[in-house]
């Protein structure tokens, strides 16, 4: 005759960290969606839930139009873009902060520590300058947010040590350079036209997206988010450190590149739709780090997650804050600036 055996206090404490982990899991995926709803009715152009509940379906659905075409143009033109951008831009800008600060091994780590944004922004004012127009800012500024990189990158491998402290403070010495390129763009620009459109582009803002802009950094950030995402096993070994990292069989210098190209590859591509927007790549990675611990394969996909909530609520603040739209950069380092403050203070809470 068998005997029931009563669980375990190990067994249930375990059942009961599996089933908090699932409900941790179910909200982090409903967050991003629960986001996307509440901000859809938000902007200076109102539309009820109701309507535009009817408006999305009749895309779906044979439902006869009883609204104007301009409430359809504010939807699927201005509106629907704008949101998918925040939203993959504040997930890319996760992704890519995440990875640095694995690959680095230092939570203060951004993605522009390489010279990826300041590049990129120079591209952008070049641009501008130039009046190459809408594509041709996203094109500059992507050529030369990956320039920057190669740059730097070519410039450390020159220094046979300590390479990991060789390439950020090559990454300083490019950043400092294209930035110093853009303070040189906006003095001889013209003060009526070029600058000010210079200055806005850089302080980061998503008014002027469309449909095709989406669709142009969604697929260079889909091919720098998948290796990165298949990898990130690998950045669990990486940010133990160099010589563990070597001792387990990785190729560091072979990883390190590959984190590096992706990285760049997404920051470059969201900086060329959005302009200049800051500290997403380093407050987000902490905030995933605390609620789904160090572990890259929950780490990664929480940042995404989170990052895609985050950028698209600050992006609903700079809509409805104020009677004139807010730049995204200038809100991300008011909310940005206190955290890194914490991180200084706490300098290693939730990293390990």
């Amino acid at each position: 005759m068998a005997i029931a055996r009563k669980p375990g206090p190990l067994t249930t404490s375990l059942a009961t960290a599996e089933g908090n982990y699932r409900w941790q899991e179910l909200a982090l995926v409903a967050l991003p969606l629960l986001v996307f709803l509440f901000s859809f009715p938000l902007g200076r152009y109102p539309i009820a839930p109701g309507q535009l509940l009817t408006i999305l379906a009749a895309k779906v659905f044979p439902i006869a139009p009883t609204w104007p075409a301009t409430l359809e143009t504010v939807v699927f033109q201005v509106r629907l873009p704008r949101m998918l951008a925040a939203m993959l831009v504040g997930a890319a800008m996760a992704t890519a902060g995440a990875a640095y600060q694995g690959m680095f091994k230092n939570p203060l780590v951004s993605p522009d520590i390489l010279g990826a944004s300041a590049g990129a922004g120079f591209g952008a004012a070049l641009a501008i300058y130039f009046s190459l127009g809408v594509v041709g800012i996203q094109v500059s500024s992507f050529l030369f947010g990956l320039l920057a990189v190669g740059l730097t990158w070519a410039l450390s491998s020159r220094i046979h040590h300590d390479p990991v402290l060789i390439l950020v403070l090559a990454g300083i010495l490019m950043g400092t350079l294209f930035s110093s390129g853009t303070s040189l763009i906006k003095y001889v620009a013209d003060p009526y036209d070029k600058l000010p459109a210079i200055t806005f582009w850089l302080m980061g803002s998503l008014a002027a997206i469309t449909p095709r802009d989406v669709w142009t950094a969604l697929v260079p950030i889909l091919i720098g988010t998948l290796p990165l995402y298949l990898l990130r096993w690998r950045l669990n070994v990486l940010s133990l450190g160099e010589e563990e990292a070597r001792s387990l069989g990785l190729d560091t210098g072979r990883l390190r590149l590959i984190v590096i190209l992706c990285s760049t590859l997404i920051t470059a591509a969201s900086v060329a739709i959005s302009g200049m927007i800051g500290w997403v790549g380093l407050i987000i990675p902490h905030l995933a780090r605390m609620l789904v611990g160090p572990n890259y394969r929950e780490l990664l996909p929480a940042a995404v997650l989170i990052g895609s909530a985050y950028l698209l609520l600050v992006d609903d603040l700079a809509r409805v804050l104020t009677s004139v739209e807010i730049p995204l950069g200038i809100l991300t380092s008011i909310i940005g600036a206190p955290f890194f403050l914490y991180l200084l203070l706490n300098p290693r809470r939730g990293w390990v």
